[in-house]
């Protein structure tokens, strides 16, 4: 029971699975749904001939259902379907579910689906459950959700949804900043680089001379599964700063198969749309034992000695970079990847290992002049993001008076 003596139910007494099948027929179009993690809901991936898929069947999706991603569900990939994706359709792997709406409101599931304690839930019953930590849907019903009455979820959710619009607003507002400070200084070093482009101290050479691309994983061989490591999923990558925030920390056995793998100094760069034009890439450094693993949709590059790795990161995130890596993508839409043979042909400016770190902190200062309280609004990073899942735990917990 929780603070105010809400009954606590099991999902199954409140929804139940649904398959609204249809039929895959090659040269037909279908729409297809896909759900992102960390409870940022459910999207259309894009149309797909029915040619393309290996499922016989796939099975319709109506605004306000209830869709998870059976594998990535321990991660938060739990949404209540908008409109925008009504009428899509999921493959076997989205199990769907109708609400009993006459006990439970459609927004009361997507906000309790966004808490860290309905993601503990998943997380503890997907574990084992397959070779890929699948969770079956019969024990997704089994997890637990308070259930006030429906006057007492309006009311609830409404105060959520006011607060959230706060936090919303204040992170909107840092962003507009930082991509103020981003346009800027993505002038000042284009400015730099047109400056020095007949320098003959200056050399400009193909990525691969200077810096090793997707390396060898043979250094995995010093860790023992029990050793611990650093984990960074795609969310975990600032495409405002370029730096890795919120990291996790998992056991090597855990993540040593199946994930992208960087040590301390490696410039990771993400390959697939639309996280490449946001800027997702960073310097690692930090890292618990030296070294990470993190999505597959990251390449990895890693500095020789004649490139500094605070030099990569600045050009592999320059606007001028990035637009010439899009005009290389390869791929379905909303698939669309950058290859590793861009990065192996793609020629970058080399000046002398002094100028780069001038360089690097010229450009440091020019952000800090430019935004004054960068810094702070940088801070404020943290305690913008533990806002929302405070709200929603005292909420859950019943103490909004």
């Amino acid at each position: 029971m929780t603070s105010h003596n809400w009954p606590v139910v099991p999902l199954s007494e409140i929804a139940r699975p649904v398959f609204r099948p249809v039929e895959v027929v090659p040269g037909q179009p279908y729409r297809t749904i896909g759900v992102k993690l960390w409870g940022q809901g459910a999207y259309e991936r894009e149309t797909i001939d029915g040619s393309k898929t290996a499922a016989k069947t796939l099975s319709i999706v109506h605004e306000g259902d209830l869709i998870i991603n059976k594998i990535w569900v321990r991660h938060g990939s739990t949404a209540i379907a908008s409109a925008a994706v009504d009428g899509c359709a999921g493959s076997g792997e989205f199990p769907t579910f109708e609400l009993d709406r006459v006990r439970v409101l459609p927004r009361w599931i997507h906000w309790h689906t966004k808490s860290q304690v309905f993601w503990a839930q998943c997380d503890r019953l997907s574990q084992g459950t397959s070779g890929k930590n699948r969770i079956k849907p019969e024990l997704f019903l089994t997890i637990e959700v308070p259930l006030p009455p429906l006057e007492e979820q309006r009311r609830i959710v409404a105060r959520i949804e006011e607060l959230a619009a706060k936090v919303e607003e204040a992170r909107g507002l840092r962003s507009e900043a930082l991509r103020a400070t981003d346009a800027l200084t993505h002038s000042e070093l284009r400015r730099i680089l047109v400056q020095h482009q007949d320098d003959s101290a200056w050399r400009f050479q193909p990525i691969p001379r200077v810096a090793a691309i997707n390396p060898s994983r043979r250094e995995q061989a010093a860790l023992s599964p029990s050793d611990l490591v650093t984990f960074v999923p795609m969310s975990a990558v600032d495409e405002l700063t370029g730096r890795i925030q919120r990291p996790e920390t998992k056991r090597f056995a855990d993540v040593s198969k199946g994930y992208t793998w960087f040590r301390d100094g490696d410039v990771i760069f993400a390959r697939i749309t639309p996280c490449m034009q946001n800027g997702k890439a960073a310097l690692a450094s930090g890292l618990v034992n030296g070294v990470a693993f993190g999505s597959t949709e990251f390449h990895v590059l890693r500095p020789g000695p004649q490139i500094t790795g605070p030099w990569l990161h600045c050009l592999v995130r320059h606007k001028d970079f990035r637009d010439d890596a899009a005009k290389h993508f390869k791929g379905t839409a909303g698939q669309q990847r950058v290859p590793q043979s861009f990065l192996e042909q793609k020629v970058i400016a080399i000046p002398p290992l002094n100028e780069q770190d001038r360089i690097v902190a010229h450009l440091s200062q020019l952000e800090l002049r430019i935004n004054e309280v960068q810094f702070l609004q940088a801070e404020t990073t943290v305690e913008l993001d533990a806002l929302l899942p405070s709200i929603l735990d005292r909420a859950f917990k019943g103490e909004f008076g």
